[in-house]
């Protein structure tokens, strides 16, 4: 950025378009429904409470507790369906805090830095381009509109790039709560396992 001088002028390194597509990316695996996504997403932009729903893991385990209490918990089918299906709304509880976690310590932070530092930057960027072509073709005039614009882009860059550290201690903590979410089911499913095959 700083190398640029009129005249010479190259494109001014930007953020890649990528945050944004792995931002929804990741969106998608927390919360695969888009119609509950964007529910959600509003809910968050005018500060309401997000309604509570059931997962289908949820939904799954409350199904096989009914069916397994209808059929009653003293056969052995009756009673592996109730421990299969309390053990799958558990797995579902797990689920619902991973979400939680995820989107607080990482896509909130990630959504906010895209929707105030990159937009400023942006615009910056924006600008800088005008008045790159416009100095361009009006040296004199233009160059201190420039050269400020310049420098005000610099800094927004900078700014972006020292946030990077801030969202790399968030995405440690993203995968950090993937892995328990992962390792508390993993241990569930063994519970449930050798439960199953005791009886």
């Amino acid at each position: 950025l700083t190398e640029e001088k009129l005249g010479q002028a190259e494109r001014t390194a930007f953020p890649p378009d990528g945050l944004s597509g792995f931002l929804k990316s990741t969106e998608a695996v927390l919360q695969p429904n888009p119609a509950h996504r964007v529910e959600d997403l509003m809910c968050e932009k005018f500060e309401r409470e997000k309604r509570d729903r059931l997962s289908p893991l949820e939904d799954l385990g409350c199904m096989m507790a009914t069916a397994g209490a209808e059929l009653g918990s003293t056969t052995d089918y009756g009673g592996a369906l109730a421990r299969v299906g309390q053990v799958e709304k558990e797995l579902a509880e797990l689920e619902r805090d991973f979400i939680k976690t995820s989107t607080l310590s990482f896509l909130r932070p990630l959504r906010e830095f895209l929707e105030t530092d990159v937009k400023a930057a942006a615009k910056e960027k924006r600008e800088l381009d005008n008045a790159r072509l416009v100095s361009e073709s009006d040296y004199a005039k233009e160059q201190q509109q420039y050269e400020r614009q310049l420098e005000v882009t610099r800094l927004l860059l900078e700014g972006i790039k020292g946030a990077h550290a801030n969202h790399l201690r968030a995405l440690k903590d993203f995968t950090e709560a993937q892995m328990q979410y992962h390792a508390e089911s993993f241990h569930k499913m063994q519970e449930l396992r050798r439960e199953l095959n005791s009886s």
